[in-house]
């Protein structure tokens, strides 16, 4: 078996461990926040319920039952895909994550794409600047926007841009006088444009910018500090010296040979950035009332409806730990210097 193959075994194996670590962690949280099979039924069934209807759901559930085997039926359920019943719309829980799902992958590739362009373009200024007011600016902007809680940053350009300057809908997903498209992949936005329903697609469209954008200055700055950093180790290299020496334009050496060899970490970064992001929408979207995964989950929060958190938990913790399986071995294809260990 090749190096390759034995490394990418390995990580399947430890990542497995780390899901099963992470679904016990949320579902022994779950089971503290609602000790009594009792009080999950009267949630699930309503207030002014019968011992009966309570017995029924108490048995169908599985609540009757030691935590230790809930937890094997449950991790047994989740790895044949499974997830349970969502309490709230009576489906099973993936048939009504693929409702929100595309939702917030709109919103998450959207964001990763605008972090990406302005952390790129901020940290080659800010490393091919190096300790002038101009570097100074761009480190004090990113640090402020990174250690801002998302909310904060959310709701402060939904009150400026949505609401002082009127400039963007502060809400929703689009404006409901429209008619959806017709589901043709399931991506609203990709299907709007498709049947060239231009209206609803600029709709969608401005309705997206705003929770987009709040999730681009959370996790750009991570984007711009790397990228800062690594034009600065490449600008001291030996060809960027002899491109100096040639009397090459200034331009030319940073944009065409230092920038593209300092963009070979930022592939991986933009990997975890999308998976991550994944997670960081639930507060976005509930404050933008965008109803994708991360709304749908507030709502289940709410509601303790934990088939429903722990199948958007699995679902984040699977994305975080492909996104960094990926992110590693663009890494040693991209760079060959790199060697897997």
């Amino acid at each position: 078996m090749s190096s390759m193959a034995v490394y990418v075994t390995r990580r399947i194996i430890n990542m497995l461990i780390t899901l099963l670590l992470l679904i016990a962690i949320v579902f022994t949280l779950i089971h503290v926040l609602a000790p009594s099979p009792y009080a999950l039924a009267r949630i699930w069934v309503g207030a002014r319920v019968t011992q009966q209807a309570l017995q029924a759901v108490i048995k169908a559930y599985g609540l009757d039952k030691p935590l230790y085997i809930q937890f094997v039926n449950y991790v047994a359920d989740v790895f044949t895909g499974n997830f349970g019943v969502d309490t709230m719309f009576k489906k099973p829980v993936l048939e009504v994550m693929a409702m929100y799902l595309p939702y917030t992958l709109q919103l998450v590739l959207s964001s990763t794409v605008v972090a990406l362009i302005i952390g790129i373009f901020t940290g080659a200024v800010a490393g091919a600047k190096k300790d002038t007011s101009t570097d100074y600016a761009i480190r004090i902007t990113y640090l402020v926007t990174w250690s801002m809680p998302p909310f904060l940053v959310a709701i402060l350009l939904q009150l400026l841009i949505a609401y002082y300057l009127g400039l963007l809908p502060a809400t929703g997903i689009v404006n409901p006088i429209y008619t959806p498209p017709k589901p043709i992949t399931g991506w609203p936005l990709l299907d709007a444009a498709i049947e060239h329903d231009w209206p609803y697609f600029v709709s969608m469209i401005r309705h997206l910018i705003l929770p987009a954008t709040s999730l681009a200055l959370v996790s750009f700055g991570l984007i711009t500090r790397l990228m800062r950093n690594t034009m600065i180790d490449v600008i001291n290299k030996d060809y960027i010296r002899t491109a100096i020496m040639k009397g090459l334009p200034d331009r030319s050496i940073i944009y065409k040979h230092a920038m593209r060899n300092a963009l070979i970490p930022i592939v991986t970064i933009a990997v975890l950035a999308f998976a991550t992001s994944i997670a960081g929408a639930v507060v976005i979207e509930d404050i933008f009332q965008y109803h994708g995964m991360g709304w749908f989950t507030t709502q289940a929060l709410f509601n303790l409806d934990y088939p429903t958190i722990l199948g958007f938990t699995f679902i984040v913790g699977i994305s975080i730990m492909v996104a960094n399986l990926v992110a590693d071995l663009l890494y040693a294809v991209i760079d060959p210097r790199i060697r897997l260990e």
